[in-house]
């Protein structure tokens, strides 16, 4: 099947002249001098996105040397049908002074906004830049100049693979690849909670290697007591051949005197992918941990990277972030200068690589996964990524309080011996 269109509306660039009477002085509460404002970037029936503004001194109209991105805009199909044919308006409102509130009252203020029309009519086949330069933010009057906002808003097709689980991942679920209204299964998945860590459906080459990556990974760390430990979820193809897996690798243990996994003691997971042509065979490719944050807002922290030739000591770094426990969120890897990183050496790419909805802590969560085109060459590379979905959707599990009870399919299941 193909992939599903998509979007990608981009603004960067982002820089700031203010005129001498407008520019922060000391002690007047706003952020250092080097980002002193910051702006809120709106398009119609989309979360508005916010970003830091660099202050820019140079005069003249040419591009400031030192600028920030925002976020962005992913738009799908359903998006772009119901913006066909009409004007679409992006407003970039700057506010001076702190984000957020403080006792109910705003810690910044107003300077200006912006307008940029945008044309999506045939956004699906040709990028497009809509705007690049400067913009004044109030009416440019001889006699009382304007603040000024630098700014590109560009757009570029971003076709991605879309996937859902058809349960939660602890129930063993088959994974459909959507587009459209056509949902087809490509892959299945088989979960399990061993506490001996041992799962007879590896080939045996993952059970002569365990051993080696545990050691590897969690310098040899056996808990004692309140632990999660052996979970494990295979991904299969439709063959039934093992294709990809997330094996817990570090155990989800309380940190001393508390119920929660803290962030100075999380718990790891091992993504594997099969090595080479051969299914008898695996090797590890990314490396997902995760916590429980302590703080205003309870959140599970996670940190991604992947895992090179040359062990963990020298792994790429590619997500970070906190997701709020009970509303969930988003996991997304989103960067710009992704190397060739086992996947094929024409994956090196930019911008949007994967995105997983993950529920927020005790409901049913069914992932929906994206996956960028570009990273996609065969099924078994898709297999990575609903692997590593799984991963961080049972971490949300695996980091529950240790006061509360887990389900009955994450529970440990005892083995006293093996045929």
């Amino acid at each position: 099947m193909d992939p599903c269109p998509f979007v990608r509306l981009m603004i960067e660039s982002l820089a700031l002249k203010l005129p001498a009477a407008t520019k922060p002085t000391p002690g007047s509460g706003v952020h250092p001098s080097t980002t002193p404002c910051f702006c809120k970037i709106r398009i119609s029936n989309f979360p508005s996105q916010t970003a830091l503004l660099r202050l820019c001194s140079s005069t003249g109209d040419a591009a400031p040397e030192s600028t920030t991105s925002a976020a962005g805009f992913h738009l799908d199909s359903d998006s772009l049908r119901r913006f066909s044919g009409k004007t679409v308006s992006l407003r970039v409102s700057v506010y001076a002074g702190r984000m957020g509130h403080t006792c109910g009252v705003s810690g910044s203020k107003l300077l200006g906004r912006v307008f940029v029309i945008i044309d999506l009519t045939d956004a699906l086949s040709h990028p497009h830049t809509f705007h690049n330069g400067w913009l004044h933010l109030g009416k440019n009057e001889p006699l009382k100049p304007s603040a000024q906002l630098h700014l590109v808003v560009r757009s570029e097709p971003d076709p991605r693979f879309v996937f859902q689980f058809g349960g939660e991942p602890e129930c063993s679920p088959v994974v459909f690849q959507i587009q459209g209204n056509i949902r087809q299964p490509v892959l299945s998945c088989k979960f399990s909670a061993d506490r001996n860590s041992r799962s007879r459906p590896l080939p045996s080459d993952f059970a002569n290697n365990a051993s080696k990556w545990r050691r590897t990974f969690t310098g040899d760390r056996d808990r004692q007591g309140r632990e999660r430990k052996g979970w494990m979820i295979i991904i299969h193809d439709l063959s039934g051949s093992p294709v990809a897996a997330a094996s817990m690798i570090t155990p989800f243990v309380p940190s001393p005197g508390s119920d929660r996994v803290s962030r100075s003691n999380p718990g790891a997971w091992l993504i594997l992918r099969t090595n080479g042509a051969s299914v008898s065979s695996w090797k590890p490719w990314g490396r997902l941990e995760a916590w429980r944050e302590r703080g205003p807002t309870d959140g599970l922290g996670y940190k991604f990277e992947l895992v090179t030739e040359n062990g963990p000591a020298s792994g790429i770094p590619i997500a970070e972030a906190t997701m709020n426990m009970k509303k969930g969120g988003q996991f997304c890897i989103d960067y710009r200068a992704m190397k060739d990183c086992g996947l094929g050496s024409r994956l090196a790419g930019k911008g949007f690589v994967m995105g997983s909805t993950v529920e927020g802590e005790g409901k049913v969560s069914k992932p929906v996964v994206q996956v960028g085109a570009q990273y996609v060459t065969c099924m078994p590379d898709a297999a990575l990524f609903i692997a590593l979905s799984a991963a961080i959707d049972l971490s949300m599990d695996a980091c529950r309080l240790f006061s509360h009870k887990l389900r009955k399919e994450l529970c440990h299941v005892d083995h006293d011996s093996f045929p």
